[in-house]
């Protein structure tokens, strides 16, 4: 695990020169979110391509399969950004948001249990959510609990 940190960093690293130049993402912040879930959180990742989830809790014999969504927050970000695809045809149990900041760093960590999730995507309304299965991060922290957050945030 510290050779993939370390790797990670480097990535970090190389994405910010690239926003910098750019001012475009690279194009790494799922992966480095589910990394940085698994280490703050203790959980078990998957394996590349395991369908629905990302990782595994283990607590007192009992199994939670994780889908892990992440999404940077840069300081002039809009409001209204939205989560990836929640694909509820898949198996899973939860899904944690990993909020960043520009510099790919965990702001804070948050969970919605697949009921709440589901009882959010059916609401009727928006297209994005309806269809596409894509909540508003807003909509995600208002149905889930933060689980971790960063020391001194406000």
């Amino acid at each position: 695990m510290n050779e993939i940190a370390e790797i990670l960093s480097e990535a970090k690293s190389l994405a910010r020169r690239y926003r910098k130049l750019t001012g475009k993402p690279l194009g790494i912040t799922g992966e480095v979110a589910e990394f940085s879930a698994a280490m703050i959180l203790g959980l078990e990742l998957m394996g590349a391509r395991q369908s629905g989830y990302d990782a595994i809790r283990r607590d007192n014999r009992r199994e939670t399969k994780i889908q892990i969504k992440a999404r940077c927050l840069p300081p002039n970000a809009r409001s209204g950004q939205r989560l990836g695809s929640i694909q509820l045809d898949k198996e899973w149990d939860t899904v944690l948001l990993v909020l960043m900041d520009e510099d790919l760093e965990v702001l804070s960590i948050h969970e919605a249990e697949r009921p709440e999730i589901e009882r959010a995507l059916f609401t009727p309304g928006s297209k994005a959510r309806n269809e596409r299965g894509a909540l508003a991060v807003s909509k995600f922290k208002a149905i889930g609990r933060e689980v971790w957050k960063r020391n001194g945030m406000q």
